[in-house]
């Protein structure tokens, strides 16, 4: 029997973590969970991240998942301890998968990390690149998320910004121009990838949170475990069901069909 995967996000990026685990795993049944009426949770405080966070994770869980995938770097910096405590099934960041896809590829030990300000405020892919004998510099690209909820994934004013923030990282701090790993620390930023290849230094090899934490998922699961045929996709929402499925389908690559609007606050 196919495996039930729940994702977890405070809105629409995780998709894209949901996206290539569809590729990894496709036969495997899917139920996406985006808290966008409490999005952005960057401006929001630890406790209070935590506390939707580990709501949604009740009832992900409560729908039958066999195991979570925290697709928020936010959440898995801030809540991640809160949410594997809340629930009985296994809990996957998306923080170590890609940190350690980094430290695997790394031969100069020097990585760079392109996040939000809160991911950075955090320093949580420092820490766990760090763990791994990794010196990380790390970037906040506020710009990029609403950028890419705009449609202008391939704009000519996203690659401006996309050359001033890689500029600044590259040329302004003496470790990162050893750098030879560029992590993206959202989940939004894999939209960004063919542009990002064309501005970073061609010596730089990046590493896509999405894609790792899905081969992690492979790993504990096992890569026959959700083979055959194609599963279904069910998706919550706490806000309007219309713009995430509009939005949401960008993300995922492909329509949403089945999304339902839920109260974690109840």
């Amino acid at each position: 029997m196919a495996p039930v995967i729940g994702v977890f996000d405070s809105g629409f990026g995780g998709l894209t973590v949901l996206r290539e685990l569809r590729k990894s795993l496709p036969g495997a049944d899917y139920l996406y969970f985006g808290d966008t009426a409490h999005l952005p949770y960057g401006a929001k405080s630890v406790r209070t991240v935590a506390k939707y966070a580990t709501a949604s994770a009740h009832f992900l869980e409560q729908s039958g998942i066999e195991i979570l995938v925290i697709a928020c770097n936010t959440a898995t910096a801030l809540a991640f301890d809160d949410i594997r405590n809340a629930v009985k099934v296994p809990v996957v960041g998306v923080i170590e998968p890609g940190a350690e896809r980094a430290a695997t590829i790394s031969k100069t030990k020097k990585a760079a990390v392109l996040a939000t300000e809160a991911t950075v405020a955090s320093h949580a892919y420092q820490l766990a690149l760090q763990r791994l004998g990794l010196q990380a510099t790390e970037k906040a690209c506020p710009l990029f998320v609403p950028l890419v909820e705009e449609g202008w994934v391939e704009h000519p004013v996203t690659e401006e910004v996309a050359h001033i923030y890689i500029d600044e990282i590259f040329s302004e701090h003496a470790a990162a121009r050893e750098a030879d790993v560029l992590v993206l620390g959202c989940t939004h930023y894999p939209l960004l990838r063919p542009l990002l290849r064309r501005v970073v230094p061609a010596r730089v090899e990046i590493v896509d949170s999405a894609e790792s934490t899905a081969a992690k998922v492979v790993e504990m699961l096992g890569k026959n475990s959700a083979q055959g045929k194609e599963g279904g996709i069910r998706c919550y929402t706490t806000d309007s069901v219309e713009k995430f499925r509009v939005l949401g389908g960008r993300f995922l690559g492909s329509p949403i069909t089945h999304t339902e609007l839920i109260d974690i606050e109840k």
